[in-house]
């Protein structure tokens, strides 16, 4: 997930003209307000928690180690897109209990910008199912396919078009260049159905999140992030980038479980449903 400084909506009093020409700069590093980042006690106590929890619902170690290993490189990809883009010094932080958040010191420029930022978690992310391959061919433990289709699950969850998730800024301002309203009503409808799928999964936690992620979207109005709106080939473009980053979770999951069965895409595709819920 990412995090970048809210901007007033069309439900907030109108600023000036003046003070939307350019935004403030933020403090320098050296300056009160500076972001310097989660302690690294508190980074090492909510990781702890994090791995604890998780520990507690699946019972594998090594799911622990693929999703909080996949956390950091997912919330890392985010860093070096805010970095590249004039976003940071980003920051990463750890949930207790949830998962991670990368923080940008700016906002982005423009809402192309943001699309990058958001789709480049879920596309480093993904890197860190490659280990876990490796070692499954080297030890032939079916556990290690499982950690990579854990990688590629909490990858895929994430480009999810629903409040805060990665998808909802990817795919937000793509749906806003065509009316305000079908980005408002396909947010929340989608955020509404995996909240669902969470409870009825026993993701209790992860539902509650997204819960109150959804009645503070309601709240807020329909605001757009800071940065000139998408053009039409901007949008086209982060249509595709969002449909590629999606295949390439699907394929990586795929791809961890197929050895489990008879190796072809049909049994890779049954494996997945019945691990996610989806199929009995």
């Amino acid at each position: 997930m990412t995090e970048t400084p809210r901007r007033p909506g069309p439900w907030d009093p109108r600023p000036s003209a003046a003070a939307v020409a350019t935004e403030p700069p933020r403090p320098a590093a050296d300056e009160p307000g500076f972001d310097k980042g989660q302690s690294p006690l508190w980074a090492v106590i909510s990781t702890l928690l994090l791995g604890g929890l998780i520990w507690y619902l699946t019972g594998s170690w090594v799911i622990v180690v693929a999703l909080i290993f996949g956390l950091f490189l997912h919330e890392y990809g985010h860093v070096l897109a805010m970095n590249r883009l004039g976003m940071g010094p980003a920051k990463i932080y750890i949930i207790p209990f949830l998962g991670g958040l990368a923080k940008a010191q700016r906002n982005p420029k423009s809402e192309w910008d943001g699309v990058l930022v958001s789709l480049a978690g879920p596309a480093f992310g993904l890197l860190a199912a490659a280990p876990f391959f490796g070692l499954w061919q080297l030890t032939g433990g079916p556990a290690w396919l499982f950690g990579a289709f854990a990688i590629a699950m909490i990858n895929l969850v994430n480009l999810a078009p629903a409040p805060p998730l990665d998808g909802a800024k990817a795919l937000g301002p793509v749906l806003a260049r065509i009316h305000p309203m079908l980005e408002w009503a396909a947010l929340l409808a989608t955020g509404a159905a995996v909240v669902w799928w969470g409870v009825t999964n026993g993701s209790f936690l992860f539902a509650a999140f997204l819960g109150i992620a959804l009645i503070g979207h309601l709240r807020r109005g329909k605001w757009r992030p800071y940065g000139r709106p998408l053009t039409w080939g901007e949008a086209g473009m982060s249509t595709l980038l969002f449909v590629a980053t999606a295949a390439a979770c699907v394929a990586v999951g795929i791809a961890a479980l197929a050895p489990l069965g008879d190796g072809g895409l049909a049994s890779g595709l049954s494996q997945g449903g019945r691990f996610l819920g989806l199929v009995e």
